[in-house]
């Protein structure tokens, strides 16, 4: 009976796991650039420090070509000191565009410049947001629409805390959203993080309401409760989501994600301005140099990179340049 029950529980976690194999085959897509970023001396593994580039999508359907992205999150984790930060760029952020001889827009347009370069559009934003701070990418996932909604309503919803009433119109039907406690599921789940004009922020404040789902979003996939729901989870994967992790590194990534106390996971905002002053009168987010800098010191230091300079030369023996930031100030004491 014992071994009857082990041939029963043996053939179970082989359907799962091929069920598991499937979904991540379906969803891969690796990056036209070879096997490490080029910021990169030598391909890494999830042993060592390293970066996710989740991408959130303006569409709708995966099988459209087109999309920009509407979220654009850098999350630095190292395994051995269990610790993560997480950067949101804003998508209207002014920047050099990868592959475009440099040419200057808003960032989210990245993925439409990776098509007319033939780059490809999630390898071009990878590599845009690479050259903005100046630091590898070596991981990413892509979501559109459709499929962050299948993977919040998988999980069973998110909780979050709404910071102040607000109402927005979500594909035809407005949802309306009271400051407090709240548990939401997919589609309110998406019409929280896509708000940003009734937000005195702006796209800081949508900033902060995505990294707050992403991030209970990231507690519940770490739970028992959520491998019980792996058919939802995987079908929306295989349709909805892209990325460039094996089955191996997401096994990994769910321990170690496991392993960071919540007080050393820490969030980090770009400092910038919007400003329409240019002839065409197009509102763009404007990061000073200085900005970027500081930004790409604190998340080398994470990744246990040494400091460079935005293009890339060692610092020597000169220092970070002040900001007048204070906290800016306290984290470049930090990382010299």
């Amino acid at each position: 009976m014992l071994g009857f029950f082990l041939i029963v529980i043996l053939a179970i976690c082989s359907y799962w796991i091929f069920q598991l194999w499937y979904a991540m085959d379906d969803s891969f897509d690796e990056l036209n650039r070879g096997i490490k970023s080029n910021k990169r001396d030598q391909k890494i593994t999830m042993k060592d420090p390293f970066t996710i580039m989740f991408v959130g999508t303006d569409n709708r359907n995966a099988k459209e070509t087109y999309w920009r992205p509407d979220t654009i999150m850098v999350i630095a984790i190292n395994p051995d000191q269990k610790t993560m930060k997480i950067l949101s760029i804003p998508r209207d952020t002014k920047t050099e565009i990868a592959n475009t001889n440099g040419w200057k827009t808003k960032i989210n347009a990245a993925a439409y410049y990776g098509l007319k370069s033939n780059v490809g559009p999630i390898t071009n934003t990878v590599e845009t947001v690479e050259n903005l701070l100046n630091i590898p990418i070596d991981y990413y996932v892509k979501v559109n629409f459709n499929g962050f909604i299948e993977l919040v309503d998988a999980v069973g919803g998110v909780d979050v805390n709404v910071p102040f009433d607000f109402s927005m119109r979500l594909f035809d039907q407005m949802q309306y959203y009271k400051k407090g406690p709240a548990h939401l599921n997919g589609t309110r789940a998406l019409g929280y993080v896509r708000m940003r004009k009734s937000d005195p922020e702006n796209d800081l404040g949508r900033n902060k309401r995505q990294r707050e789902v992403i991030q209970s979003l990231m507690n519940k996939l770490t739970r028992f409760q959520s491998i019980a729901k792996i058919n939802d989870i995987l079908q929306s994967l295989g349709k909805n989501i892209t990325h460039n992790m094996e089955i191996n590194e997401m096994i990994a990534l769910q321990k170690i994600y496991r392993n960071i106390p919540q007080d050393h996971i820490e969030t980090l905002e770009i400092d910038g301005v919007n400003s329409n002053k240019n002839p065409k009168g197009i509102w763009y987010y404007i990061v000073s140099d200085q900005e970027r800098l500081q930004l790409s010191n604190i998340i080398r230091k994470q990744l246990e990179l040494p400091s460079q300079t935005l293009d890339g030369k060692s610092w020597g023996t000169t220092s970070l340049p002040n900001s007048n930031n204070p906290k800016r100030q306290a984290e470049r004491t930090e990382i010299q």
